[in-house]
C-alpha cells in the first residue's frame, strides 16, 4: 500500500469534535485559578465558600444564558436521573473533597494526590462508552500525566498514616465521583448545557445546609468577596458549563489527559503570585504532563 493511500485512508478528526474538545479544555485553565483564589479567601470555611461561590455562579451564568436568549427555565425540566447525576457530580465531588481534608488534616499531600486520580479514571472509564476505545497513546499519556501529578503534588514526600484512612477513602471517592460524572454526562448528550445552572443552585443549597454542621460562619472582607465573585464567574462557574459541552461533544479521552495540567498550572500560578515556591519537581512535572497530554490527544490535534 502506498504512502498516499495510507494518508488518504486515515480518518481525520471531526472539526466539531476538535472544537468541542478545545472548549472543554478551557475549563482546565479556569480550574487552575481555583487554588490561588482559594488562597486569597482562605479565612472562609470550605462549605461556606462553596455555598457562596456556587450561588454566585448560578446567578451570573443564568443571567448570561438568559441574555443570550437561552431557555434557562425550560433547561431545568429534566428527568430525575439527569438531576441525580448533575448534583452528585458537582456537590458530591466537592463534599468528598472537603471531607477528605477534614478527616485527614495531617495528610494533605496524600489526599490531594488521590484526588488527582480523576483524570486517569476518565481516560480509563471512557473505554466503557459506546463507540469509544483506548489506544496505546491514551494509556501511555495518562500514565505520564499521573507521574507528573505525583511529582507536583507529592514533591515533598509521602507518608501513609493508618489514622488518615477515612480521609484517603473520601479522596478516592472524590476522584471516582468526578470521573464518573464526566463520563456518564456523555450518555445524556441531549441535555442542554444550561441545565448545569440548576446543578450549581442545588450545590449551593446543599453546601449551605452542611455549613452550620461542620463550620462556623466568617464574615468575608471586600477582597474575599472579590475572590469569591471571581470563583463564581470562573473556576466554579463557567468552567462547569464548558466542561459539560466538552465531555458531551468532544474527545473525552483527550480531555481526561489534558486535565493533568490542572495541578501543574495551579502550582505555577501560586508560584507566580508568591503563594508557593518552585523547584526541579515543577519543571520535571511540566515535561511529563505536557508530553503525556500531547501524546494522548494527538488524534485530535492532527489533521
Amino acid at each position: 500500500m502506498s504512502t498516499e493511500t495510507l494518508v488518504a485512508s486515515t480518518p481525520k478528526p471531526d472539526p466539531q469534535v476538535r472544537r468541542a474538545t478545545a472548549i472543554g479544555g478551557t475549563a482546565i485553565l479556569l480550574w487552575s485559578t481555583l487554588a490561588l483564589l482559594t488562597a486569597l479567601s482562605q479565612r472562609i470555611p470550605p462549605f461556606q465558600l462553596l455555598a457562596l461561590s456556587f450561588g454566585i455562579s448560578f446567578v451570573v451564568c443564568t443571567a448570561g444564558n438568559a441574555a443570550r436568549g437561552k431557555d434557562v427555565i425550560g433547561a431545568l425540566r429534566q428527568p430525575w436521573p439527569v438531576w441525580a447525576l448533575g448534583v452528585a457530580g458537582l456537590f458530591g465531588y466537592h463534599f468528598f473533597y472537603y471531607l477528605a481534608f477534614y478527616l485527614a488534616p495531617q495528610a494533605k499531600i496524600e489526599v490531594n494526590l488521590l484526588n488527582y486520580l480523576w483524570p486517569l479514571l476518565i481516560v480509563l472509564f471512557s473505554a466503557l462508552l459506546p463507540g469509544e476505545r483506548l489506544k496505546r497513546g491514551h494509556i501511555v499519556g495518562a500514565l505520564c500525566g499521573l507521574a507528573g501529578t505525583v511529582l507536583i503534588v507529592a514533591g515533598s514526600g509521602l507518608s501513609i498514616q493508618a489514622e488518615s484512612l477515612p480521609g484517603y477513602l473520601s479522596a478516592l471517592a472524590c476522584a471516582v465521583t468526578w470521573a464518573a460524572y464526566s463520563v456518564l454526562s456523555r450518555r445524556f448528550g441531549d441535555v442542554p448545557t444550561e441545565a448545569v445552572g440548576g446543578f450549581c443552585l442545588a450545590t449551593a443549597v446543599l453546601a449551605a445546609l452542611c455549613h452550620p454542621i461542620f463550620e462556623t460562619t466568617v464574615v468575608p472582607t471586600t477582597n474575599e468577596w472579590l475572590a469569591m465573585l471571581a470563583m463564581g464567574v470562573g473556576p466554579v462557574g463557567a468552567a462547569f458549563f464548558v466542561w459539560d459541552h466538552g465531555v458531551k461533544r468532544g474527545d473525552i479521552r483527550a480531555l481526561g489527559v489534558l486535565s493533568y495540567a490542572t495541578p501543574l498550572s495551579s502550582t505555577l500560578l501560586l508560584i507566580l503570585f508568591g503563594q508557593a515556591v518552585g523547584g526541579w519537581t515543577v519543571w520535571a512535572a511540566c515535561a511529563l504532563i505536557i508530553g503525556g497530554a500531547v501524546l494522548a490527544s494527538r488524534d485530535v490535534l492532527r489533521g
